[in-house]
Protein backbone atom coordinates (compact mmCIF):
# COMPACT_ATOMS: atom_id res chain seq x y z
CA UNK A 1 0.00 0.00 0.00
CA UNK A 2 1.26 3.45 -0.89
CA UNK A 3 1.42 6.00 1.90
CA UNK A 4 -0.17 9.33 1.23
CA UNK A 5 -1.00 12.25 3.48
CA UNK A 6 -3.97 14.23 2.33
CA UNK A 7 -6.33 16.60 4.14
CA UNK A 8 -10.03 16.32 3.36
CA UNK A 9 -12.29 19.32 2.92
CA UNK A 10 -15.10 18.61 5.33
CA UNK A 11 -18.71 19.12 4.26
CA UNK A 12 -20.71 21.52 6.38
CA UNK A 13 -23.12 19.72 8.70
CA UNK A 14 -26.55 21.19 9.44
CA UNK A 15 -28.09 19.62 12.53
CA UNK A 16 -31.53 20.99 11.60
CA UNK A 17 -31.63 18.84 8.46
CA UNK A 18 -30.60 15.70 10.33
CA UNK A 19 -33.28 13.05 10.88
CA UNK A 20 -31.96 10.66 13.59
CA UNK A 21 -32.63 6.95 13.14
CA UNK A 22 -31.48 5.68 16.54
CA UNK A 23 -32.42 6.40 20.16
CA UNK A 24 -28.95 7.78 20.79
CA UNK A 25 -29.20 10.07 17.78
CA UNK A 26 -32.57 11.40 18.92
CA UNK A 27 -31.15 12.10 22.40
CA UNK A 28 -28.31 14.09 20.85
CA UNK A 29 -30.59 16.16 18.63
CA UNK A 30 -32.97 16.87 21.52
CA UNK A 31 -30.05 18.14 23.62
CA UNK A 32 -30.19 15.38 26.23
CA UNK A 33 -26.60 14.43 25.37
CA UNK A 34 -24.23 17.34 24.87
CA UNK A 35 -20.80 15.69 24.87
CA UNK A 36 -19.17 12.83 22.98
CA UNK A 37 -17.52 11.87 26.27
CA UNK A 38 -20.90 10.90 27.73
CA UNK A 39 -21.38 8.37 24.95
CA UNK A 40 -17.87 6.93 24.98
CA UNK A 41 -17.64 6.60 28.76
CA UNK A 42 -21.02 4.89 28.96
CA UNK A 43 -19.84 2.34 26.41
CA UNK A 44 -22.65 3.12 23.96
CA UNK A 45 -22.21 2.24 20.32
CA UNK A 46 -22.33 5.10 17.82
CA UNK A 47 -24.25 4.05 14.70
CA UNK A 48 -24.79 7.44 13.05
CA UNK A 49 -21.94 9.65 11.86
CA UNK A 50 -24.16 12.68 12.39
CA UNK A 51 -23.83 12.13 16.15
CA UNK A 52 -20.10 12.79 15.94
CA UNK A 53 -20.60 15.71 13.54
CA UNK A 54 -23.06 17.31 15.96
CA UNK A 55 -21.00 16.82 19.14
CA UNK A 56 -17.52 17.40 17.66
CA UNK A 57 -17.98 20.11 15.01
CA UNK A 58 -14.23 20.84 14.76
CA UNK A 59 -13.32 17.29 13.73
CA UNK A 60 -10.55 17.12 11.12
CA UNK A 61 -10.13 14.36 8.52
CA UNK A 62 -7.01 13.04 6.80
CA UNK A 63 -6.02 10.13 4.58
CA UNK A 64 -3.23 7.90 5.87
CA UNK A 65 -2.97 5.57 2.90
CA UNK A 66 -4.44 4.73 -0.49
CA UNK A 67 -4.24 1.21 -1.89
CA UNK A 68 -5.56 -0.54 -4.97
CA UNK A 69 -6.79 -4.13 -4.85
CA UNK A 70 -7.25 -6.19 -8.02
CA UNK A 71 -8.88 -9.53 -8.64
CA UNK A 72 -9.70 -11.44 -11.77
CA UNK A 73 -13.30 -12.26 -12.63
CA UNK A 74 -14.78 -14.10 -15.59
CA UNK A 75 -15.94 -10.73 -16.89
CA UNK A 76 -12.44 -9.26 -16.56
CA UNK A 77 -10.24 -7.54 -14.00
CA UNK A 78 -11.99 -5.79 -11.13
CA UNK A 79 -10.35 -3.00 -9.15
CA UNK A 80 -11.24 -1.64 -5.72
CA UNK A 81 -9.63 1.19 -3.78
CA UNK A 82 -8.84 0.81 -0.07
CA UNK A 83 -8.52 3.95 2.03
CA UNK A 84 -7.17 4.30 5.57
CA UNK A 85 -8.69 7.37 7.20
CA UNK A 86 -8.21 9.18 10.49
CA UNK A 87 -10.37 11.81 12.20
CA UNK A 88 -9.58 13.88 15.28
CA UNK A 89 -10.23 17.20 16.98
CA UNK A 90 -6.64 17.76 18.22
CA UNK A 91 -8.03 17.68 21.76
CA UNK A 92 -8.25 14.05 22.91
CA UNK A 93 -10.72 12.59 20.37
CA UNK A 94 -9.36 10.28 17.65
CA UNK A 95 -10.67 7.61 15.28
CA UNK A 96 -8.99 5.37 12.68
CA UNK A 97 -10.66 3.02 10.18
CA UNK A 98 -10.39 1.57 6.69
CA UNK A 99 -12.92 1.05 3.88
CA UNK A 100 -12.94 0.07 0.22
CA UNK A 101 -15.06 0.80 -2.85
CA UNK A 102 -14.86 0.59 -6.63
CA UNK A 103 -14.28 4.33 -6.95
CA UNK A 104 -11.85 6.40 -4.91
CA UNK A 105 -14.35 9.12 -3.94
CA UNK A 106 -16.88 6.80 -2.28
CA UNK A 107 -13.99 4.85 -0.70
CA UNK A 108 -12.69 8.03 0.99
CA UNK A 109 -16.12 8.95 2.33
CA UNK A 110 -16.73 5.40 3.60
CA UNK A 111 -13.36 5.40 5.40
CA UNK A 112 -14.03 8.74 7.08
CA UNK A 113 -17.51 7.69 8.16
CA UNK A 114 -16.10 4.43 9.57
CA UNK A 115 -13.46 6.41 11.48
CA UNK A 116 -16.15 8.64 12.98
CA UNK A 117 -18.04 5.58 14.20
CA UNK A 118 -14.78 4.31 15.75
CA UNK A 119 -13.77 7.41 17.75
CA UNK A 120 -12.24 7.06 21.22
CA UNK A 121 -11.02 9.32 24.00
CA UNK A 122 -7.38 9.22 25.01
CA UNK A 123 -5.64 10.18 28.24
CA UNK A 124 -3.01 12.91 28.03
CA UNK A 125 -0.61 14.27 30.60
CA UNK A 126 3.03 14.96 31.40
CA UNK A 127 4.56 11.60 32.29
CA UNK A 128 8.17 12.56 31.57
CA UNK A 129 10.52 12.76 34.56
CA UNK A 130 12.50 15.38 32.60
CA UNK A 131 9.58 17.79 32.48
CA UNK A 132 6.95 17.55 35.21
CA UNK A 133 5.11 20.66 33.97
CA UNK A 134 1.71 19.12 34.68
CA UNK A 135 0.31 20.04 31.25
CA UNK A 136 -1.46 17.66 28.86
CA UNK A 137 1.12 17.77 26.06
CA UNK A 138 2.18 14.10 26.04
CA UNK A 139 1.02 10.70 27.27
CA UNK A 140 0.89 10.21 31.06
CA UNK A 141 2.79 6.90 31.00
CA UNK A 142 4.35 4.39 28.65
CA UNK A 143 1.84 2.32 26.66
CA UNK A 144 2.10 -0.37 24.00
CA UNK A 145 -0.26 -1.78 21.39
CA UNK A 146 -0.26 -4.19 18.49
CA UNK A 147 -1.94 -4.92 15.16
CA UNK A 148 -0.82 -7.82 13.00
CA UNK A 149 2.97 -8.05 13.14
CA UNK A 150 3.42 -4.41 14.17
CA UNK A 151 4.00 -3.44 17.80
CA UNK A 152 4.17 0.22 18.85
CA UNK A 153 5.32 1.70 22.15
CA UNK A 154 4.68 5.33 23.09
CA UNK A 155 6.77 6.98 25.82
CA UNK A 156 6.20 10.37 27.51
CA UNK A 157 8.51 13.15 26.34
CA UNK A 158 9.39 16.56 27.81
CA UNK A 159 7.61 19.65 26.53
CA UNK A 160 9.24 21.14 23.45
CA UNK A 161 10.74 17.90 22.14
CA UNK A 162 8.05 17.38 19.50
CA UNK A 163 7.02 14.07 17.99
CA UNK A 164 10.04 11.77 17.58
CA UNK A 165 8.31 9.25 15.36
CA UNK A 166 7.49 8.24 11.79
CA UNK A 167 5.03 10.02 9.50
CA UNK A 168 1.97 7.83 10.18
CA UNK A 169 2.08 8.12 14.01
CA UNK A 170 2.90 11.83 13.69
CA UNK A 171 -0.36 12.47 11.79
CA UNK A 172 -2.41 10.44 14.29
CA UNK A 173 -0.75 12.05 17.33
CA UNK A 174 -1.34 15.52 15.90
CA UNK A 175 -5.07 14.90 15.42
CA UNK A 176 -5.25 13.32 18.88
CA UNK A 177 -3.70 16.34 20.60
CA UNK A 178 -0.35 14.82 21.57
CA UNK A 179 2.47 17.31 20.97
CA UNK A 180 5.49 15.54 22.47
CA UNK A 181 6.27 11.82 22.44
CA UNK A 182 8.92 9.19 21.82
CA UNK A 183 7.92 6.02 20.00
CA UNK A 184 9.48 2.70 19.08
CA UNK A 185 8.05 0.12 16.74
CA UNK A 186 8.79 -3.36 15.47
CA UNK A 187 7.35 -5.59 12.77
CA UNK A 188 6.36 -4.83 9.18
CA UNK A 189 5.75 -1.10 9.61
CA UNK A 190 5.71 -0.63 5.83
CA UNK A 191 2.20 -2.10 5.98
CA UNK A 192 0.33 1.17 6.51
CA UNK A 193 -2.89 -0.47 7.71
CA UNK A 194 -1.29 -2.47 10.51
CA UNK A 195 0.99 0.41 11.47
CA UNK A 196 -1.96 2.82 11.72
CA UNK A 197 -4.10 0.41 13.72
CA UNK A 198 -1.17 -0.43 16.02
CA UNK A 199 -0.78 3.27 16.88
CA UNK A 200 -4.54 3.57 17.40
CA UNK A 201 -4.63 0.49 19.64
CA UNK A 202 -1.71 1.90 21.64
CA UNK A 203 -3.60 5.14 22.26
CA UNK A 204 -6.55 3.09 23.49
CA UNK A 205 -4.38 1.74 26.27
CA UNK A 206 -3.95 5.20 27.80
CA UNK A 207 -7.41 4.93 29.38
CA UNK A 208 -7.04 1.30 30.47
CA UNK A 209 -4.21 1.61 32.99
CA UNK A 210 -4.92 1.16 36.69
CA UNK A 211 -3.72 4.18 38.67
CA UNK A 212 -3.86 5.37 42.29
CA UNK A 213 -6.10 8.37 42.96
CA UNK A 214 -3.15 10.71 43.56
CA UNK A 215 -1.76 10.00 40.10
CA UNK A 216 -4.98 11.01 38.32
CA UNK A 217 -4.71 14.70 39.11
CA UNK A 218 -2.33 15.49 36.24
CA UNK A 219 -4.09 13.30 33.66
CA UNK A 220 -6.58 14.69 31.19
CA UNK A 221 -9.03 12.47 29.31
CA UNK A 222 -10.81 13.71 26.24
CA UNK A 223 -11.40 17.41 25.76
CA UNK A 224 -9.63 20.19 27.60
CA UNK A 225 -11.31 21.10 30.84
CA UNK A 226 -13.14 17.82 31.42
CA UNK A 227 -12.63 15.70 34.49
CA UNK A 228 -10.01 12.96 34.32
CA UNK A 229 -11.55 10.51 36.74
CA UNK A 230 -12.25 7.81 34.16
CA UNK A 231 -8.79 6.25 34.38
CA UNK A 232 -8.88 3.04 36.40
CA UNK A 233 -7.91 3.13 40.06
CA UNK A 234 -5.85 0.62 41.95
Amino acid sequence: MRRRRRSIEKEKFDVNLWQPRTILGKAVKEGKITSISQIIRNGERIMETEIVDALVPNLEEEILGVGMMQRMHKSGRRIRYRIIGVVGNRDGIIGVATASAREIGPAIRKAMNAAKLNVIEIARGCGSWECGCGRSHSVPYEVSGKSGSVTVTIKPAPRGLGLATAEIPKIIFGLAGIKDAWTSSSGETRTTLNFSLAVFNTLKQTTRVMLPEAAKRNILIGRTGEASGQVGSS
